[in-house]
């Protein structure tokens, strides 16, 4: 009776969300991979449907701080003051403080690593006088870009309904950071920095373990699943590739490793393998019903993620992950060098 009382539950928990959204977003795995210097795609699955960007979003953020970098309306040392707007924003965050001020590169630094919320909406108030009309900036610019099925509600990917986009719009946008902005992809590569005297370590655990990955962005919440945009280059040549609906981050990232060693041996991902590492709409349409919406974490920080399993190195279900050496690669080596050096310094922030 007692199981019986809980499927009922879930049921209506998916009749209620699916009344809320219909025609929103179905978050569903999806996956894509692209050869920039071609323009071909490589893989594709789902790659055109509706999901929820989760912290793939401050991909755009990072786009509108390079470009008011490149004109000038930002400087990478210049100070930004925290709002209480900014400070409350939910983890994952640097732990901001009302009154504080933050340089534009530890907001960088920390919406890279990190995921920061707050760092976002610190930006995004600067740039757009308020987080509402920054994210219409955001959405302009997305469609400048060839985004034509995406719409931003804010500057961070936490949960809105009305914050989606697709695995194909996500590459676009990954492949124009790289194209329009080369001068700031090193901050991509960076896996951990200095804050206020703390380490701040990242998400994308994959570059630690894919030769040649050098970024992008991970994301995470209970209604969009784990994400992942990444870009990687072999023998001097680059891929861009998005994995959307992973149903762990385990998953997500053998999934992708495995996109980007069939993308550079110039053949497709089956697109069982692809959906093996996602969780089925109707699933997650069950998890996202029974998490509100409004308190879900925008990043990789649920238990799901921790609990994660990994895979055997001879494990037969497990997607493989490319050993080879590989042109190109210094860019993260080299980087994971320097990254203390680079780092802004913040002794004239307050706590």
């Amino acid at each position: 009776m007692q199981l019986l009382t809980r499927l009922c539950g879930l049921f209506a928990a998916v009749m209620l969300f699916g009344l809320g959204f219909v025609g929103v977003a179905h978050a569903g795995y999806a996956a894509i991979v692209i050869d920039p210097a071609t323009g071909e795609v490589l893989s594709a699955v789902n790659a055109d449907e509706q999901n929820y960007p989760a912290s793939l979003t401050k991909m755009m953020t990072l786009y509108l701080t390079f470009q008011a970098l490149q004109t000038g309306k930002l400087k990478v040392d210049q100070d930004l003051p925290v709002s209480s707007w900014s400070a409350s924003r939910a983890p994952t965050k640097l732990g901001l403080r009302t009154g504080q001020t933050i340089s534009v590169n530890d907001c960088i630094l920390g919406m890279v690593t990190k995921s920061a919320n707050d760092a976002a909406s610190v930006i995004a108030e600067s740039l757009g006088d308020n987080e509402g009309h920054f994210a219409e900036m955001m959405t302009a610019q997305a469609a400048l870009l060839g985004m034509s099925t995406t719409h931003f509600a804010n500057a961070s990917g936490l949960p809105d309904p009305n914050n989606t986009s697709t695995a194909r719009d996500m590459a676009k946008l990954a492949m124009a950071l790289y194209r329009d902005f080369p001068q700031y992809t090193h901050y991509f590569s960076t896996e951990e920095f200095v804050f206020r005297g703390q380490l701040i370590r990242g998400h994308n655990r994959l570059m630690d373990r894919y030769p040649g990955m050098d970024g992008l962005k991970t994301g995470f919440t209970d209604a969009s699943g784990f994400n992942l945009a990444s870009t990687a280059v072999r023998d001097g040549r680059r891929l861009f590739a998005v994995v959307l609906g992973g149903r762990s981050a385990s998953a997500r990232d053998n999934l992708m490793a495995r996109l980007l060693d069939d993308g550079f041996d110039n053949q497709p991902t089956p697109e069982t393998l692809v959906a093996q590492a996602g969780v089925p709409s109707t699933t997650r349409r069950v998890l996202a019903a029974l998490s509100p919406i409004g308190t879900a974490e925008a990043d990789e920080t649920a238990p799901a993620h921790r609990r994660s399993s990994r895979c055997t190195p001879h494990s037969k279900s497990c997607p493989r992950v490319s050993k080879a050496t590989h042109k190109g690669s210094t860019t993260r080596l080299s980087h994971r060098k320097h990254k203390k050096v680079m780092l802004a310094s913040s002794n004239d922030q307050h706590d």
